[in-house]
């Protein structure tokens, strides 16, 4: 094969990979359609507690370390800070507003309220196609870095959604 043929086969495959590449605003878009159908689910049942709260977590999902108001989880090499205030309920804005003063820059921000429930999720681009997402719902949040936005997305508001105090 000449030299024109192989840069012409370089530069037909750079296109079609870049043509299937999801931008980060479609990614935002899914992520945000999964987190607003989670808000509005009946929790999952409870299959972890502890004194304060139970809580749901899906398959893979494990908890690692527990502190006062925080559960450190853990999904392969994937963590998870699970942060609750048993003070405030579902939809509370306490966590959310407390969240925000601490780091008003995100490149994503949504909230949703149905039936009593606040819920939300950021997100900030943090490196090359890796993003911090925190998602919740009232007094309890769910912290991430993730390549993976739209199913962390989906998983975090299932844990947060699952969340009741005792």
């Amino acid at each position: 094969m000449g030299k024109l043929s192989w840069t012409a086969l370089l530069i037909f495959t750079v296109l079609i990979l870049s043509s299937c590449s999801v931008s980060f605003e479609d990614e935002l878009t899914e992520a945000r359609k999964a987190a607003e159908i989670e808000v509005n689910q009946e929790p999952e049942q409870a299959n972890e507690s502890n004194d304060e709260i139970e809580y749901f977590l899906p398959s893979g999902v494990e908890k690692k370390e527990e502190t006062p108001n925080n559960i450190l989880l853990n999904n392969g090499s994937k963590t998870y800070i699970l942060f609750y205030n048993q003070r405030e309920d579902h939809g509370s804005k306490v966590v959310y507003e407390s969240t925000l003063n601490l780091h008003p820059e995100w490149d994503g921000h949504f909230t949703f309220e149905q039936d009593g429930k606040f819920g939300y999720f950021l997100v900030k681009k943090i490196d090359d196609g890796v993003n911090q997402v925190v998602t919740g719902i009232g007094g309890v949040k769910l912290t991430t870095e993730t390549k993976s936005l739209k199913s962390d997305v989906d998983t975090m508001m299932k844990i947060v959604n699952s969340v009741t105090i005792k």
